[in-house]
């Protein structure tokens, strides 16, 4: 069954859960896509990202400002997604250096990742973006790693663990837990 986020095909309550996963920026109407959630299922899981929040990935100041402007202009901003879901837990959700997902932000730590074609073909943003765009961009990244320059500036990212890079898992409706 195909169905926008806006007005989905079910009758009110008929999950126990409904689950987002950067997603919400996709949809039309952001406020009626999760009214919509909060209608058809008990509980609500939102997994998104707050374009308030900093530090952003160097990715964007060093190599594609146009990352930038394209998902400030489409990610809702982060209190207005929770006000539209009611959200009742707003939890930060830092990214590992090897997180396995693949999403744009999962290659903070290694960098070369962002190289390749098939891998930047996995992000919504990078797929918008010409090649007059990003080849340039990826083939200053490639010099910066052939010479160094990368490494030396990021330094302090190499021993981290996991970045807190602005992405929340937000929970609203009944809360979890035994019935």
């Amino acid at each position: 069954m195909k169905a926008g986020a806006e007005c989905l095909p079910f009758p009110d309550g008929s999950f126990d859960a409904a689950m987002a996963v950067m997603t919400v920026h996709h949809w039309p109407d952001v406020r009626r896509g999760l009214g919509e959630l909060r209608r058809v299922a008990r509980r609500q899981v939102v997994f998104t990202w707050d374009p308030a929040h900093r530090p952003e990935l160097w990715l964007l100041e060093e190599y594609l400002p146009e990352i930038r402007e394209l998902e400030y202009a489409r990610f809702t901003p982060l209190s207005e997604v929770v006000d539209a879901l009611d959200a009742h837990t707003v939890l930060t959700f830092p990214i590992p250096y090897d997180f396995s997902d693949g999403f744009q932000i999962a290659y903070w730590r290694r960098p070369e990742f962002y190289l390749d074609p098939v891998v930047r073909q996995a992000s919504s943003t990078f797929a918008q973006l010409a090649p007059s765009v990003v080849e340039p961009a990826m083939a200053k990244l490639r010099a910066d790693l052939d010479s160094g320059a990368w490494r030396r500036r990021h330094a302090d990212l190499l021993d981290k663990e996991s970045v807190d890079y602005g992405y929340r898992l937000l929970i609203a409706g009944e809360t979890f837990g035994p019935q």
